[in-house]
């Protein structure tokens, strides 16, 4: 996947995700964030907490590790399993997950992993290509054709990574919701035809204009940021704010009036 970056549509959709992920991680405020896989991203570049890691997903070929790390944007701090992160419950602020789920053996336990290391209402902010759109349609009927033994056409040429299995933006949602996390920005982007050379890329950049506005869920990228939320929690107030006093009923002195027949003195 990560020579696919390096085409003209990988670029391209890079300098999309790059946009997103600065915008998303700028008001994000805490004390640890880590991004788990895509080092040729720098995605905590404009985000300011004191501690920011980089980890790579535990790989079998250390040859691949070492490609990565030397291809990061930034230095990589960790080599870990995704499913398995080495922090305690509760300590990470902001986790990243660019085009991670994807290319998980496991989904489901690196989402439960991510839920896990977050502290209540942390941040997961995931990538991923989406299967229903422009790019996806080119990837399904080159798959297709290959089942039908016409792999040696141009038809069937892959256009996107053959690694990974992509994950619809609507299925991510309900595993989210399951894990107790709640949505708070989903977009997608990069409407230009799935095409290869750079300078049809620019022809078509007209495309991005009106696909955020007329087909929005057939974009090939989608971005969501979600909250975890603990149920049952519930903020107080600090124990030192005295409370009011009730009001001690008012005493009033009245003279009772001499009854027929009393003497009163003068």
């Amino acid at each position: 996947m990560a020579a696919w970056f390096a085409t003209p549509p990988g670029r391209y959709l890079l300098d999309w995700e790059r946009a997103r992920f600065a915008e998303a991680v700028a008001d994000a405020f805490g004390f640890h964030a880590l991004q788990l896989g895509l080092p040729q991203l720098d995605a905590l570049a404009g985000n300011r907490m004191p501690h920011r890691w980089l980890a790579l997903p535990e790989a079998p070929d250390p040859t691949s590790i070492a490609a990565a790390a030397a291809a990061s944007a930034r230095g990589v701090d960790l080599v870990t399993h995704a499913a398995a992160l080495p922090f305690p419950a509760a300590s990470l602020d902001l986790v990243l997950l660019p085009h991670t789920l994807e290319l998980s053996a496991d989904p489901h336990a690196v989402l439960r992993e991510v839920e896990r290391v977050l502290v209540p209402n942390g941040r997961v902010i995931i990538s991923g290509l989406n299967p229903a759109s422009w790019w996806g349609l080119r990837q399904y009927r080159a798959h297709a054709l290959a089942r039908l033994g016409l792999g040696g056409w141009t038809l069937a040429r892959l256009y996107l990574p053959e690694a990974g299995a992509f994950i619809g933006a609507w299925r991510l949602r309900d595993w989210l919701r399951l894990l107790s996390f709640e949505v708070a920005q989903a977009q997608h982007g990069c409407y230009r035809l799935a095409v290869r050379s750079q300078r049809w890329l620019d022809r078509l950049a007209w495309m991005d204009r009106l696909g955020a506005r007329w087909w929005p869920p057939l974009g090939a990228v989608y971005f969501i940021v979600a909250v975890k939320r603990v149920r049952g929690l519930h903020l107080l107030g600090p124990a030192w704010r005295p409370t009011r006093a009730a009001a001690a009923p008012a005493v009033v002195a009245r003279r009772d009036r001499p009854s027929d027949g009393e003497a009163t003195l003068p």
